[in-house]
């Protein structure tokens, strides 16, 4: 079997051994020589491809490598740039991994993971992992050197840290209640009882267009997939892309003026009726019981 690169970031000298971990257990199922490298965080997207390609090219046959990220924004941009550079293919993703001949498998989840996909990639390769929590253990971590860039180099002049709402991550949290045009954009009813219930605050694509929330509240194909035990959604129509990123969700509240719209059809609890007057009313209650 052919090698496999895992590759992750060091960030003032440290590595996350818990993600370490999780990859090198992913890595397994496409080759027996699992290596684990690691970059820079602190380096450019262009640096870190840099060094990767670098390593790749460097170490045996480089036709036959895989390449494992974890799964995350910097991580996918990085994964294209070395792919540019090697002439990889891409499983962007994937839950699981493992040969077949001379092919690769990456095996996926799609459309809210209603479908179950496989990916074949006869070449070299670049996976981009959803791993499993795997339980911690030894790894030997090569921390990798810098490498030229080609072309002009960039220089990072700066880095501004951006605290958080202090609401769990929209991906993790049991609790999400998601705001959509019917709002008028008025969303502090919605960051209410978000708050009240410990939840998350999510948003449709329309309204983060409008500009009235970030991107970041995104619920749906092109956003942030999502499966909390709760799901309350606030004057949302209920469009397809938003409906795939919410439809794992255990308890579905719909509360809408129109009571055809596609989201109030496949609720377990609709309420029909002004959307900011219901979640007014449901954060007073909420704060009545717990003055009792």
């Amino acid at each position: 079997m052919s090698a496999v690169t895992v590759a992750v970031t060091v960030t003032d000298g440290a590595v996350d051994a818990g993600r370490v971990a999780a990859l090198a257990a992913f890595a397994a199922g496409a080759g027996e020589d699992v290596r684990v490298v690691a970059v820079d965080a602190a380096w450019t997207s262009a640096q870190q491809a840099a060094a990767l390609v670098a390593h790749l090219e460097a170490d045996g046959d480089g036709a036959a490598e895989v390449l494992v990220l974890a799964s995350s924004h910097p991580a996918k941009e990085l994964a294209a740039l070395v792919a540019h550079a090697r002439g990889a293919g891409i499983v962007v993703d994937a839950h699981a991994v493992e040969r077949d001949g001379e092919r690769l498998l990456g095996h996926k989840r799609e459309l809210g993971g209603t479908w179950d996909v496989t990916c074949a990639v006869t070449g070299p390769a670049i996976v981009i992992a959803k791993p499993a929590p795997a339980p911690e253990t030894d790894v030997e971590v090569t921390v990798l050197p810098p490498a030229a860039v080609a072309g002009r180099d960039v220089e990072v002049l700066g880095r501004t840290h951006h605290d958080g709402d202090g609401r769990p991550s929209l991906a993790e949290a049991t609790v999400v209640v998601a705001a959509g045009r019917g709002l008028e954009g008025d969303l502090t009813p919605v960051q209410e009882l978000a708050d009240a219930l410990g939840g998350a605050v999510g948003a449709t694509r329309d309204i983060v267009e409008e500009g009235w929330i970030g991107h970041e509240t995104m619920v749906g194909q092109t956003g942030t997939m999502i499966s909390p035990r709760l799901y309350i959604g606030a004057g949302i129509s209920g469009a397809p892309h938003h409906r795939l990123g919410m439809q794992a969700s255990e308890v579905v509240v719909a509360i809408n003026q129109d009571a055809d719209a596609p989201l109030m059809e496949i609720a377990d609890l609709a309420i029909q009726g002004d959307a900011a007057d219901v979640l007014r009313q449901a954060s007073a209650e909420l704060a009545a019981r717990r003055a009792r």
